[in-house]
């Protein structure tokens, strides 16, 4: 992944969904391309046009972090946004591979099949499913059985058959891991297994070249989600919240719980008794 042209791609795509009448700006007819302009950013962040075209141009580190700032600002991007453009235009030396993980620790594992009753797995780089307990391999996936190195957020949801069955609305949550994968990217642009994965997604699937399209990067480390179970061939309604339960900052550990006295409940209560035969 080049971050000069990722850099680019992200404040024109960011640019085009703005209009000048979203920013109090006039606008003077028509227009050759679809939204701001470079010249209308540059008003709006109180720059020089100089200084954003080198930004656009990825020519980030002759930027002030002040002017990234403001670039910001005047592009009215999320926090989320902010994080991504920052990790972009300051990309770490590190991290840019899988180095350093010496496997998931005992105390780990012991603290997600404590979790009995709530499924719960832990997520590491790039999207690598690392540890889980047993009522979530029941629910999502029988994840001991898929090889390490597919056992991935992104490839389950965009090669696994089951994937469209299983998410009533496969659609959010695909653009969710997409935008999981871009933020990932940000963070390790030169990652050569994430950048294997992407190419290898991007081939494979028409829906994630649309999704990756759109430059949406992740907002949010708590959401909802309905699934399908089966059996007992019913919807199951959770609410996720993500948590840092190892001192690993790329790591975290997905726990979804329903609503006590709800349908979903009982119905994942009956699967945790059947799931209680063997991992």
């Amino acid at each position: 992944m080049d971050t000069f042209d990722a850099l680019r791609d992200f404040l024109l795509s960011r640019r085009a969904r703005l209009r000048p009448q979203d920013v109090g700006l006039p606008d003077h007819g028509v227009r050759r391309v679809r939204g701001l302009r470079r010249e209308e950013v540059a008003t709006l962040a109180a720059v020089s046009v100089e200084h954003y075209i080198r930004l656009e141009r990825g020519q980030a580190s002759r930027v002030s972090d002040a002017v990234l700032d403001a670039v910001a600002e005047a592009l009215r991007l999320s926090p989320g946004e902010c994080r991504y453009l920052r990790s972009l235009a300051r990309p770490s030396s590190t991290g840019s591979g899988h180095e350093g993980s010496g496997g998931v620790r005992p105390s780990v594992q012991h603290i997600l099949d404590s979790m009995a009753g709530t499924p719960a797995y832990l997520v590491g780089r790039g999207g690598s499913i690392l540890a889980w307990n047993r009522l979530a391999a029941a629910v999502f996936a029988d994840f001991g059985g898929i090889p390490a190195a597919q056992r991935t957020v992104g490839r389950l949801v965009f090669t696994d058959p089951r994937a469209r069955w299983l998410y009533v609305d496969w659609e959010a949550k695909a653009r969710e891991a997409v935008s999981y994968l871009r933020t990932e990217t940000g963070k390790r642009p030169r990652d050569p297994e994430l950048i294997r994965e992407i190419d290898e997604l991007a081939h494979h699937s028409e829906d994630f070249r649309r999704l990756w399209s759109e430059q949406h990067v992740l907002e949010t480390t708590h959401s909802t989600v309905v699934v399908r179970c089966h059996p007992p061939h019913q919807r199951l309604e959770f609410s996720w919240e993500g948590l840092q339960l190892t001192s690993d900052p790329d790591e975290i550990v997905l726990v979804y719980t329903t609503t006590p006295g709800s349908p979903s409940a009982a119905a994942l209560l009956e699967m945790f008794h059947a799931s209680r035969g063997g991992r």
